[in-house]
């Protein structure tokens, strides 16, 4: 039996779901890109190839064994992106959650049943139909649960929309001790340096009290200044738009001293280090075409 533990995005990891781009299928046609960011690469042909992927991805795998992390893989699903856990379920202290993804990505939530069958049932939930939520809009800090949201009434056309008000109730009625703060989010479904595809993509939190957070990101500006307020000016390093779309907020914590993060992202490697973390650097770049990055490959079990 898997004994559930995740309530913040930094403490000692345990155990993880790793996705995997074995038999990632051929490159989408137009109409089949989910975000922005794809679409942009399918266009230009520098759409990623699954070899890269693919060792991309065991570099990743490869630090998580460094630090004895439990890793577990979804079972293989021929020509299928396997890659982004973190959007079909999430965990919340001891509760898994599935989440309500686009029907044609089902399928990747039946690839990692057989480690929900590990977890004790009353703590596996799946929301009602109606509300959306997926784990990259979904981040913990102790007893905050922040979430991403997009409060537009054109939500229905926005594929890059993810998380619903409904969503956002849902979660405070699951956690009713818990403070549920939302946030609404940039979309664009036609520009990735305008797209807040999830929460991940323009804040996280790291260490015990420190933030990477992109301005741009939020559609009000006071969602912005509630996070500068909670964790102080000077524990917060501000991309820029650039560093948005190469997805410099989606970095991965092993460990409140340990970062998983793309080897190109100086800057921001530069000030983890000066600020006593240690960054292990490793290629992702070819996956974050996608529109997302080591956050979105993840999903954390266990923390301790």
């Amino acid at each position: 039996m898997l004994e559930l533990k995740v309530n913040n995005e930094t403490s000692k990891l345990r155990a993880v779901v790793l996705g995997t781009a074995v038999s990632n299928g051929p490159t989408p046609s137009i109409d089949e890109a989910y975000d922005p960011k794809s679409l942009e690469h399918i266009l230009a042909g520098t759409y990623p190839v699954e070899e890269d992927m693919v060792a991309e991805m065991e570099a990743f795998h490869a630090v998580l064994k460094k630090y004895q992390v439990t890793v577990f893989r979804p079972e293989l699903i021929d020509n299928c992106n396997q890659i982004f856990t973190r959007d079909i379920g999430f965990v919340i202290d001891d509760t898994f959650i599935k989440s309500n993804i686009l029907p044609d990505r089902e399928m990747e939530l039946d690839a990692i049943q057989y480690i929900i069958d590990q977890i004790n049932p009353i703590k596996v939930v799946r929301p009602p139909e109606n509300v959306h939520i997926e784990g990259g809009d979904v981040m913990l800090w102790n007893n905050y649960i922040f979430v991403g949201t997009y409060k537009g009434s054109d939500y229905a056309d926005y594929i890059t929309a993810r998380t619903n008000k409904e969503g956002v109730q849902f979660i405070k009625d699951l956690f009713p001790n818990k403070i549920v703060k939302e946030f609404d989010l940039v979309k664009s479904k036609t520009q990735a340096r305008d797209n807040a595809l999830h929460l991940d993509c323009c804040f996280q939190s790291v260490g015990l009290n420190k933030g990477i957070i992109y301005k741009g990101g939020f559609r009000s500006e006071s969602d912005y200044l509630y996070l500068v307020d909670l964790f102080g000016e000077d524990n917060l390093f501000h991309i820029t738009r650039e560093e948005m779309y190469h997805m410099n907020s989606n970095i991965f914590s092993i460990d409140t001293n340990v970062v998983v993060s793309e080897r190109n992202f100086t800057r921001l490697n530069d000030w983890l280090r000066s600020n006593g973390f240690i960054v292990e650097e490793i290629p992702y770049a070819e996956i974050s075409k996608q529109e997302g990055l080591l956050r979105c490959s993840t999903l954390p079990l266990i923390r301790e």
